[in-house]
């Protein structure tokens, strides 16, 4: 059999596979079908599904986690450089170097760096060490920066290996300290792992030795201590945390918050330690202070000004006050949170927005009106800006409750809920509603419902208790500002928006709190109920791109305001002197509770009790194949994507039959975001095959069910051409088909079930057919015979 009859399986069997092996290519080295993304979650009504994961033919890498080259496989048929396209877009995504494409007759070589483009035979692919002394010359490394980037990730058997935007990340990284970049910026989507990141930048240049003391700084007693605990545990003995302004010399990585370095008491602990004390300073959430001038955060920065300098953030923050960009440059690397999505390692979402009468059409009370405790309400018109700020209406706080509770029990009652608040006290009005609607469960567990914000330490006590995947209680966590960020809370199912948000920093880290994947523990996805129209901020491009630098202008030059931006310091998780970002309350915050205002007579909230709220209008939208987010109904969102794919029902069905396996266009569609099973479920119609269901919502032909299909075969008499086991094998794959569908028959597995069990072993079975060619054509028949009409 000549090479143009052979599949690319084959040609890669025979020919590219032992051309690599030949080059001295060892199997540590080579990386067969390498899978690099999830592949990406669909989600529809309650129902997600994974779309197909991306992989190259071959990764070839000069050491563990230092890949050098791609190599793409094509069939003879097609020409030697046919796949060089896909490599390329490949090895963009991997950050590699050279890629290959190859039909089995040779190579064609392009080498990324320079551009340089070559052909050649089978005989002449670069060995290992030729490869990697080509990329030094290309990157033009020297011996100190190859000593460095050869010094090997941390890895111990079981545990976790980098995915591939984390080893880019890290290796860029590690590159540029190597050449002796003094600052470098590091922005990754929230739920990314950037702690591990930190870890293996730090280990690699540690163990390299060039930079052999290390500060780790963050702003939350939490991140140090999960950090401490979690991806910095291999460096026990070695790292110490800074407590009570301490400073011990003696280890070789610090973590400290920057309160512990820089506190407001006028005492400065780092300057215990000489300017120069520090190789290496890491900022986690560089975001919430570090680029600030005028910040505490600087203040070490600049001290410690001789080390080199990473970032790390998912919201780089850039303002006349403070710019992540101006300070550290432009991002050595960047991964957002729609790709994250689309690799299908972060939870997609979908997005509930509930409209309130008071909040779309205005509340303004008539002339006189007084509050619950006998003060004058200011006669103006307020709307969703001013509610729990400046005004609060009871019957609101007790609507969105009543919402909040209505979707966890249309779903599940036990999904982790966080519940943002406009501060402390609407936080603690919010609890008790949600109490009153949940009275049963608090009734078994107090901590069912708990308010957690910085001023109360029993519901910060639970935090841990919250982000433990383990851990039942507490399910509602009800907050303000204290959660908003730096809150590894994996179960997060349910994001509550009851805030007015204008910072673009703050929404996306609110939700990042939601985005993390726990398959093992049922969370694929997350939802978002929207009371204040935050979600208008998904639409704004800046929401999932970098920000714009803001320049600081003269007088004479024009000033626009920023789409988006802090409405109020205390609405800045940004602020550096506000970490928690929370209003510091006396009281219950107004009227006989104790207003805070100016004036006695007027109070910092008005209280009102008998004006009634009820909701106007409720939408879901999900997140599309782009990214975006869509209110298409799920019928019509399916028939637009099935006829992108098929315009024509002679079309479909001209690939449906002559497709060798059906499935296969079943998953073709739910790459594109097409989940049959959701739309079943929301016609109420579960037994249709999958075959008809397409045909319906596409090209409005009546279907049948399964079952009736299978009666129909039945009824044409297609068994008696078989006899004796075949005769059984069929009619049990046609029952099968009835329950299951055109999925599981096409399995050969399927041979391996009971039912199949009961005629004979698999062995036995596809011998009755004359052998597995001839048992798979049966099945194909039988496929055919199904759909016939």
């Amino acid at each position: 059999m000549g090479k143009s009859h052979l599949s690319e399986e084959d040609i890669k069997l025979r020919y590219i596979t032992p051309a690599i092996q030949n080059a001295g290519w060892n199997n540590k080295q080579i990386r067969m079908e390498y899978a690099f993304t999830a592949g990406r979650i669909i989600l529809r009504g309650n129902i997600t599904a994974r779309g197909r994961k991306k992989s190259a033919d071959y990764l070839l890498s000069y050491k563990n986690n230092f890949p050098l080259a791609i190599v793409e496989a094509k069939d003879n048929k097609k020409p030697v450089g046919a796949g060089l396209q896909q490599a390329i877009d490949y090895a963009r995504i991997l950050d590699i170097p050279y890629v290959y494409a190859s039909n089995g007759d040779g190579f064609v070589e392009q080498n990324l760096i320079t551009g340089e483009v070559n052909e050649l035979s089978l005989e002449d692919f670069p060995s290992p060490e030729s490869l990697y002394q080509r990329y030094r010359i290309d990157k033009g490394i020297d011996e100190i920066e190859e000593k460095v980037i050869l010094e090997p990730y941390y890895y111990i058997p079981n545990y976790k290996t980098p995915r591939y935007y984390q080893r880019v990340a890290i290796n860029k990284t590690v590159d540029a300290v190597a050449k002796g970049k003094d600052r470098a910026l590091l922005v990754c989507a929230t739920g990314t792992g950037k702690t591990y990141m930190s870890f293996q930048i730090i280990y690699r240049l540690w163990k390299a030795g060039i930079k052999k003391k290390i500060l780790f700084l963050a702003d939350r007693n939490v991140l140090i201590d999960q950090t401490m605990t979690g991806d910095f545990k291999p460096f026990s003995g070695k790292m110490t945390k800074v407590q009570n302004k301490n400073l011990d010399s003696s280890y070789e990585i610090y973590l400290a918050l920057y309160q512990q370095l820089a506190g407001d008491d006028g005492e400065e602990a780092f300057l215990q330690f000489q300017p120069n004390f520090f190789d290496l300073i890491v900022i986690d959430e560089c975001h919430r202070g570090s680029a600030k001038e005028e910040s505490a955060w600087r203040k070490i920065l600049d001290y410690f000004s001789s080390a080199t300098h990473v970032g790390l953030t998912a919201t780089p923050i850039e303002t006349k006050e403070a710019s992540s960009f101006t300070y550290f440059g432009e991002p050595i690397y960047e991964y957002s949170l729609k790709q994250g999505i689309e690799d299908g390692f972060l939870a997609p979402y979908k997005v509930i927005r509930i409209g309130l009468d008071k909040d779309l059409e205005g509340y303004r009370p008539e002339a006189g009106k007084v509050d619950k405790y006998g003060y004058e309400i200011e006669d103006r018109e307020y709307n969703a800006k001013d509610y729990d700020r400046n005004l609060v209406i009871d019957d609101r706080t007790r609507v969105v409750a009543s919402k909040i509770t209505e979707f966890l029990k249309n779903t599940d009652r036990f999904s982790k809920t966080i519940v943002f608040c406009v501060d402390i006290e609407h936080a603690e009005r919010m609890r008790q509603a949600l109490i009153n609607e949940n009275k049963d469960l608090y009734a078994e567990n107090d901590r069912y419902i708990m308010r957690i914000t910085g001023d109360n330490e029993i519901g910060k006590a639970q935090l841990e208790n919250f982000i433990d995947e383990e851990s039942t209680y507490p399910v509602i966590a009800v907050t303000s500002k204290l959660m908003t960020t730096g809150v590894d809370a994996k179960m997060c199912k349910l994001i509550v928006l009851e805030n007015n948000i204008n910072s673009m920093t703050e929404f996306k880290q609110i939700i990042g709190r939601g985005t993390r994947l726990l398959e093992d523990y049922g969370k694929t996805y997350f939802s978002i109920m929207d009371f204040r129209n935050a979600s208008r901020l998904f639409a704004d491009p800046a929401f999932d791109g970098k920000p714009e630098v803001v320049i600081d202008l003269d007088e004479k030059d024009p000033v626009e305001d920023p789409p988006v931006g802090p409405d109020d310091p205390t609405d800045n998780p940004d602020n550096p002197d506000n970490p928690d970002g929370e209003i510091p309350e006396d009281g219950d915050g107004g009227g006989d509770g104790g207003g805070d205002g100016e004036w006695d007579d007027k109070p910092r909230k008005y209280y009102v009790g008998d004006v009634l709220v009820k909701v106007l209008s409720e939408r879901v939208q999900y997140v599309d194949k782009d990214g975006k987010l869509i209110t298409e109904s799920l019928i019509d969102y399916t028939k637009k994507n099935i006829l992108e794919q098929y315009s024509r029902l002679d079309e479909f069905l001209r690939t449906w039959t002559e497709a060798e396996k059906k499935q296969a266009i079943i998953d073709e569609l739910q790459d594109d975001g097409v989940l049959l099973e959701a739309v079943k479920q929301e016609l109420g119609k579960t037994d249709l095959d999958d075959f008809d269901l397409i045909c319906h919502i596409a090209y409005d032909k009546a279907p049948l069910t399964k079952k009736e299909r299978a009666e129909n075969v039945k009824k044409r008499h297609y068994l008696y051409k078989y006899s004796d086991i075949a005769k059984q094998v069929i009619e049990a794959l046609l029952d099968k088909y009835a329950d299951d569908g055109i999925k599981e028959i096409e399995d050969t597995k399927v041979l391996q079930l009971k039912e199949f069990q009961k005629i004979g072993s698999p062995m036995k079975i596809v011998k009755a057919f004359g052998g597995k060619e001839a048992y798979q054509k049966a099945v194909q028949e039988l496929e055919n015979e199904i759909y016939y009409a």
